[in-house]
């Protein structure tokens, strides 16, 4: 909660949150600092976690959420991240990846990702940590070629017409980020955004 604030305090646009458990004694510093981000009008990105849950069960625990327990919505500058495989067919959801048609905004790549790691190594990695930073980079990007806009609007922005297959299993349906599909629609007329 406190690096939130922090990155708030500083400057921040977009921070990008690989972080989530299910018990806290004090999740409402977390809820707290996720509105005080929303106020401020910065994006936070959260990884939706690695236990193949659907998070829009009504005994979702799952944190830092932009809501509590299914209740309503207390920030519109979050977005949940889950990971997609590498198929874009019934197995697009990564089998670890949390997942839910509500409660996770949009996908992407989190597979097999090459990452930095300590010691100056890289290996390849899987999970949602993997996937949110891409979302992080793509709203950066965003904000880069548009500075004017708001967290909300970029929020908006990234959650674009993603790509679906008509399915209604929440665990299949493919809402992943697409920066091409971004750029050629928001690029044309700048001014409507």
């Amino acid at each position: 909660a406190r690096a939130i604030r922090y990155a708030v305090d500083n400057g921040a646009k977009v921070i990008n949150g690989s972080f989530g458990k299910y018990f806290s004694s004090n999740p409402e510093w977390v809820i707290d600092a996720i509105r005080y981000a929303s106020e401020n009008n910065v994006l936070v990105i959260a990884a939706a976690g690695n236990e193949s849950k659907d998070l829009d069960s009504l005994y979702n625990d799952n944190y830092p959420n932009d809501q509590f327990f299914n209740k309503d919505e207390f920030s519109d500058t979050f977005i949940k991240v889950g990971a997609s495989s590498i198929n874009l067919n019934e197995n697009f959801t990564a089998y670890f990846s949390n997942y839910g048609k509500i409660n996770v905004d949009i996908f992407a790549p989190g597979v097999d990702i090459y990452s930095s790691m300590p010691s100056n190594k890289y290996k390849s990695q899987s999970g949602t940590s993997m996937a949110s930073p891409v979302v992080a980079g793509i709203a950066s990007l965003i904000f880069s070629y548009f500075p004017k806009l708001s967290a909300k609007k970029v929020k908006e922005i990234v959650k674009l017409k993603p790509n679906s297959s008509g399915t209604t299993d929440p665990k299949t349906i493919p809402k992943i980020v697409d920066i091409c599909q971004i750029i050629q629609q928001v690029k044309p007329d700048p001014s409507k955004w």
